[in-house]
């Protein structure tokens, strides 16, 4: 049994129009969502063995910022492929783990991971930014992903949700 944490990138800002897509930063309230996002998984015990991100600067930030505050331990892994990606994309990135990772989270946009989420628990469920799901996978090896098994969706979080 493997564990996938299914994180989106926490809110971005869009007030300065001339930054390409990829280099938009977080703002005010994407500053304050991922490292909340980090003590939600710290304090569930969900801290990941791996995370891989997009390369995008949302999406960098809100991995570092969870990362610091669930008190991962390693340096994150970012996977340019992951910016724009679609499931197939997040699969092959997963795919290519060690066996010896139980827990990874992948932390990118959508709507390539409401995708996957879908795909992974045969259900749509809403994944507004810096929102959490927590899949539980009935796979042995990263690899057998690539044949999309059905898992179970352990718990979803959305930041709204927490109140403050």
């Amino acid at each position: 049994m493997k564990l996938l944490s299914i994180l989106r990138h926490a809110k971005s800002s869009w007030s300065d129009s001339s930054l390409l897509d990829h280099d938009r930063p977080l703002n005010k309230r994407g500053l304050r969502d991922a490292p909340r996002m980090g003590d939600l998984i710290r304090e569930k015990g969900l801290v990941p063995d791996a995370i891989l991100s997009s390369t995008a600067l949302r999406a960098r930030d809100t991995a570092l910022a969870v990362a610091e505050t669930a008190g991962f331990p390693d340096e994150v892994c970012f996977v340019r492929r992951l910016y724009g990606a679609g499931p197939v994309d997040y699969v092959e990135a997963l795919s290519a783990l060690s066996d010896d990772f139980e827990h990874a989270m992948v932390v990118g946009h959508n709507p390539g991971l409401e995708e996957l989420v879908a795909r992974m628990v045969g259900e749509p469920h809403s994944m507004p930014t810096a929102a959490l799901a927590v899949v539980e996978l009935p796979v042995e090896s990263w690899r057998e992903l690539d044949s999309l098994p059905q898992g179970s969706l352990r718990a979803l979080w959305r930041p709204r949700e927490l109140g403050e």
